[in-house]
Protein backbone atom coordinates (compact mmCIF):
# COMPACT_ATOMS: atom_id res chain seq x y z
CA UNK A 1 0.00 0.00 0.00
CA UNK A 2 2.92 2.32 0.71
CA UNK A 3 4.09 2.05 -2.92
CA UNK A 4 0.66 3.12 -4.17
CA UNK A 5 0.61 6.05 -1.74
CA UNK A 6 4.11 7.06 -2.81
CA UNK A 7 3.33 6.83 -6.55
CA UNK A 8 0.11 8.83 -6.20
CA UNK A 9 1.81 11.47 -4.03
CA UNK A 10 4.74 11.71 -6.44
CA UNK A 11 2.40 12.11 -9.41
CA UNK A 12 0.54 15.04 -7.84
CA UNK A 13 3.79 16.56 -6.60
CA UNK A 14 5.22 16.42 -10.13
CA UNK A 15 2.05 17.83 -11.75
CA UNK A 16 1.78 20.61 -9.17
CA UNK A 17 5.39 21.68 -9.54
CA UNK A 18 5.36 21.33 -13.33
CA UNK A 19 2.31 23.51 -13.88
CA UNK A 20 3.05 26.09 -11.18
CA UNK A 21 4.49 28.27 -13.95
CA UNK A 22 1.00 28.87 -15.36
CA UNK A 23 0.20 31.42 -12.65
CA UNK A 24 3.23 33.50 -13.59
CA UNK A 25 2.31 33.31 -17.27
CA UNK A 26 -1.24 34.38 -16.45
CA UNK A 27 0.05 37.42 -14.57
CA UNK A 28 2.31 38.38 -17.50
CA UNK A 29 -0.51 37.99 -20.02
CA UNK A 30 -2.79 40.17 -17.87
CA UNK A 31 0.01 42.72 -17.55
CA UNK A 32 0.36 42.69 -21.34
CA UNK A 33 -3.39 43.15 -21.76
CA UNK A 34 -3.35 46.17 -19.44
CA UNK A 35 -0.43 47.68 -21.37
CA UNK A 36 -2.23 47.05 -24.66
CA UNK A 37 -5.49 48.57 -23.50
CA UNK A 38 -4.20 51.62 -21.66
CA UNK A 39 -0.85 52.06 -23.38
CA UNK A 40 -1.71 51.69 -27.06
CA UNK A 41 -5.51 51.52 -26.98
CA UNK A 42 -5.94 48.01 -28.40
CA UNK A 43 -7.21 44.67 -27.12
CA UNK A 44 -6.56 40.99 -27.85
CA UNK A 45 -9.45 38.58 -27.33
CA UNK A 46 -7.11 35.60 -27.68
CA UNK A 47 -4.82 36.90 -24.95
CA UNK A 48 -7.82 37.62 -22.75
CA UNK A 49 -9.13 34.07 -23.17
CA UNK A 50 -5.63 32.70 -22.63
CA UNK A 51 -5.76 34.02 -19.06
CA UNK A 52 -8.74 31.71 -18.46
CA UNK A 53 -6.72 28.72 -19.69
CA UNK A 54 -3.76 29.62 -17.46
CA UNK A 55 -6.08 30.10 -14.48
CA UNK A 56 -7.67 26.70 -15.14
CA UNK A 57 -4.26 25.06 -15.38
CA UNK A 58 -2.96 26.66 -12.19
CA UNK A 59 -6.12 26.07 -10.15
CA UNK A 60 -7.42 22.73 -11.41
CA UNK A 61 -4.16 20.89 -12.01
CA UNK A 62 -2.92 22.01 -8.59
CA UNK A 63 -5.93 20.61 -6.72
CA UNK A 64 -4.29 17.25 -6.03
CA UNK A 65 -0.99 18.96 -5.18
CA UNK A 66 -2.70 21.32 -2.73
CA UNK A 67 -4.58 18.43 -1.12
CA UNK A 68 -1.38 16.37 -0.85
CA UNK A 69 0.45 19.21 0.89
CA UNK A 70 -2.57 20.14 3.04
CA UNK A 71 -2.75 23.60 1.48
CA UNK A 72 -6.46 23.41 0.79
CA UNK A 73 -9.13 25.20 2.79
CA UNK A 74 -10.00 23.28 5.93
CA UNK A 75 -12.48 24.52 8.50
CA UNK A 76 -11.39 22.78 11.65
CA UNK A 77 -12.27 23.50 15.22
CA UNK A 78 -10.90 20.27 16.62
CA UNK A 79 -8.86 18.53 13.90
CA UNK A 80 -5.61 20.43 14.47
CA UNK A 81 -5.45 19.28 18.10
CA UNK A 82 -6.15 15.60 17.43
CA UNK A 83 -3.52 12.89 17.29
CA UNK A 84 -2.71 11.05 14.06
CA UNK A 85 -5.31 8.31 14.64
CA UNK A 86 -8.09 10.86 15.22
CA UNK A 87 -7.10 12.71 12.08
CA UNK A 88 -6.94 9.44 10.17
CA UNK A 89 -10.53 8.60 11.17
CA UNK A 90 -11.76 11.98 9.94
CA UNK A 91 -9.72 11.70 6.72
CA UNK A 92 -11.02 8.19 6.08
CA UNK A 93 -14.69 9.07 6.65
CA UNK A 94 -14.44 12.35 4.74
CA UNK A 95 -12.59 10.70 1.88
CA UNK A 96 -14.85 7.68 1.49
CA UNK A 97 -18.20 9.40 1.98
CA UNK A 98 -17.56 12.84 0.51
CA UNK A 99 -14.39 13.22 -1.58
CA UNK A 100 -14.53 9.98 -3.58
CA UNK A 101 -18.24 10.14 -4.54
CA UNK A 102 -18.03 13.86 -5.39
CA UNK A 103 -14.89 13.34 -7.47
CA UNK A 104 -16.35 10.35 -9.32
CA UNK A 105 -19.57 12.18 -10.17
CA UNK A 106 -17.56 15.24 -11.25
CA UNK A 107 -15.32 13.09 -13.47
CA UNK A 108 -18.33 11.47 -15.14
CA UNK A 109 -20.03 14.82 -15.76
CA UNK A 110 -16.81 16.53 -16.92
CA UNK A 111 -15.98 13.66 -19.26
CA UNK A 112 -19.36 13.98 -20.99
CA UNK A 113 -18.96 17.76 -21.10
CA UNK A 114 -15.44 17.61 -22.59
CA UNK A 115 -16.27 14.79 -25.00
CA UNK A 116 -19.31 16.65 -26.35
CA UNK A 117 -17.23 19.80 -26.77
CA UNK A 118 -14.50 17.86 -28.58
CA UNK A 119 -16.92 16.05 -30.92
CA UNK A 120 -18.58 19.34 -31.83
CA UNK A 121 -15.21 21.00 -32.40
CA UNK A 122 -16.24 23.77 -30.02
CA UNK A 123 -14.46 27.08 -30.46
CA UNK A 124 -14.75 30.42 -28.70
CA UNK A 125 -17.97 32.39 -29.05
CA UNK A 126 -15.88 35.45 -29.83
CA UNK A 127 -14.89 35.92 -33.49
CA UNK A 128 -11.24 36.43 -32.63
CA UNK A 129 -11.18 34.02 -29.68
CA UNK A 130 -9.17 30.87 -29.16
CA UNK A 131 -9.97 27.68 -31.03
CA UNK A 132 -10.26 24.32 -29.24
CA UNK A 133 -12.33 25.31 -26.21
CA UNK A 134 -12.60 21.58 -25.47
CA UNK A 135 -9.01 21.71 -24.19
CA UNK A 136 -10.21 23.88 -21.32
CA UNK A 137 -12.91 21.33 -20.55
CA UNK A 138 -10.42 18.47 -20.57
CA UNK A 139 -8.29 20.44 -18.07
CA UNK A 140 -11.35 20.46 -15.80
CA UNK A 141 -11.63 16.68 -16.17
CA UNK A 142 -7.93 16.16 -15.48
CA UNK A 143 -8.13 18.32 -12.35
CA UNK A 144 -10.83 16.08 -10.88
CA UNK A 145 -8.88 12.94 -11.83
CA UNK A 146 -5.83 14.27 -9.98
CA UNK A 147 -7.98 15.15 -6.98
CA UNK A 148 -9.47 11.63 -6.99
CA UNK A 149 -5.98 10.09 -7.15
CA UNK A 150 -4.85 12.16 -4.18
CA UNK A 151 -8.06 11.33 -2.33
CA UNK A 152 -7.31 7.63 -2.76
CA UNK A 153 -3.79 8.25 -1.47
CA UNK A 154 -5.19 10.08 1.56
CA UNK A 155 -7.63 7.25 2.29
CA UNK A 156 -4.88 4.64 1.99
CA UNK A 157 -2.66 6.73 4.28
CA UNK A 158 -5.48 6.91 6.84
CA UNK A 159 -5.94 3.13 6.66
CA UNK A 160 -2.20 2.64 7.19
CA UNK A 161 -2.26 4.91 10.23
CA UNK A 162 -5.30 3.14 11.71
CA UNK A 163 -3.71 -0.28 11.11
CA UNK A 164 -0.63 0.93 12.95
CA UNK A 165 1.57 0.32 9.92
CA UNK A 166 2.46 3.94 9.37
CA UNK A 167 6.14 3.61 10.20
CA UNK A 168 7.14 6.60 8.05
CA UNK A 169 5.12 8.97 10.25
CA UNK A 170 6.95 8.17 13.50
CA UNK A 171 8.25 11.26 15.20
CA UNK A 172 6.03 13.51 13.08
CA UNK A 173 3.10 13.86 15.47
CA UNK A 174 0.85 16.74 14.54
CA UNK A 175 1.73 16.70 10.85
CA UNK A 176 -0.99 15.79 8.39
CA UNK A 177 1.39 14.46 5.74
CA UNK A 178 4.88 13.18 6.43
CA UNK A 179 7.75 15.00 4.79
CA UNK A 180 9.85 11.86 4.59
CA UNK A 181 7.74 9.55 2.46
CA UNK A 182 9.81 6.73 1.05
CA UNK A 183 10.73 7.44 -2.54
CA UNK A 184 9.84 4.98 -5.24
CA UNK A 185 11.45 4.07 -8.52
CA UNK A 186 8.58 5.87 -10.22
CA UNK A 187 9.20 8.01 -13.26
CA UNK A 188 7.11 10.69 -11.54
CA UNK A 189 9.74 11.21 -8.87
CA UNK A 190 11.37 14.62 -8.86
Amino acid sequence: MKKIITHFDNLNEWVGRTFAWSTSLMVWVIFGLVLMRYGIGTFSQKASELTTYFFAISFLLASGYAFKNDNHVRVDLFYAKWNDKGKAIVNLIGGVFFLLPWSIVSIIVCFKYAKTSFLRGEVSDQPSGLPAVYMLKFILLLGFILLLIQGISSILMAVEILRGKDNYNEGNEGKDKPDDLPKSDSTWEL
